[in-house]
């Protein structure tokens, strides 16, 4: 553990390392575990914002590596969408909660009290520390132990999953499958304030009928959860006979 931090903080520090399952002798970086730890809010000169770069890679490898020696037989199509969703910011910034990581994340009142913001900044922290823990040894021995256990849950509920929670995806094929046709997405923004949870609104319509609406911090967010509602809605007219292929 490096001199220069405050005892506390290298409590701090250690006792979120031993939540995470690795051993007091693992080969940390404490000053950059730190870093990785320290929010924009609270200091602008030394924060997580390069590690998180970093990180954005380092999860990705990481991801992509758990699901090659977990899945052999599984094509590149569906591990490159089993992985989009264990990257995402909500996957991480679920796992980051199950740790209590923001209790460790130094940050300013303001930052602590944006409670729409907290996905984000969730996520941003735990890529930070994916990066340090990486740093550290220059390969994923430190990442893999514990993090694989969290994907192997998620990525067997979106393996199950018919549509891989790609929805827009999901939709865009069944309706070019059976009518030779796109869905269309229509978006409106109706907040003003970034990260509302209910900034946009999106509708998507498909032969002249709105099938799906649904609302999001982003219009990509939003028109996934509008193609979520689309997407169910046509499979059980269809499941019903209520639609006929064209």
């Amino acid at each position: 553990m490096s001199s220069l931090l405050h005892p506390l903080r290298q409590n701090q520090l250690r006792r979120f390392v031993q939540k995470l399952g690795l051993p007091d002798t693992a080969a940390v970086q404490w000053s950059l575990l730190d870093l990785a730890l320290i929010h924009p809010t609270a200091s602008l000169a030394e924060n997580n914002q390069r590690l998180e770069f970093v990180g954005d890679a380092v999860v990705k490898l990481a991801a992509a590596e758990f699901l090659y020696r977990t899945y052999p037989a599984a094509p590149e199509g569906e591990l490159s969408a089993i992985r989009s969703v264990l990257v995402s910011d909500r996957c991480l910034a679920q796992i980051a909660d199950s740790y209590g990581l923001e209790r460790y994340l130094v940050m300013s009142n303001s930052a602590l009290g944006d409670k729409v913001g907290q996905e984000s900044r969730l996520a941003a922290a735990f890529e930070a520390v994916l990066a340090a823990l990486f740093l550290s040894t220059h390969d994923l021995s430190l990442i893999h132990p514990w993090l694989d256990r969290h994907w192997q849950q998620r990525a067997d509920q979106v393996r199950r999953d018919p549509t891989l929670q790609n929805y827009k995806g999901a939709l865009q094929g069944w309706t070019q499958a059976h009518y030779q046709t796109l869905p269309e997405y229509r978006v409106v923004e109706v907040g003003q304030s970034y990260g509302d949870r209910e900034r946009f609104v999106a509708e998507v319509w498909f032969q002249g009928k709105a099938w799906g609406q649904g609302k999001g911090q982003s219009k990509k967010a939003a028109e996934q959860a509008a193609a979520q509602q689309a997407f169910w809605a046509l499979q059980q007219l269809a499941d019903q006979g209520g639609m006929a292929d064209k």
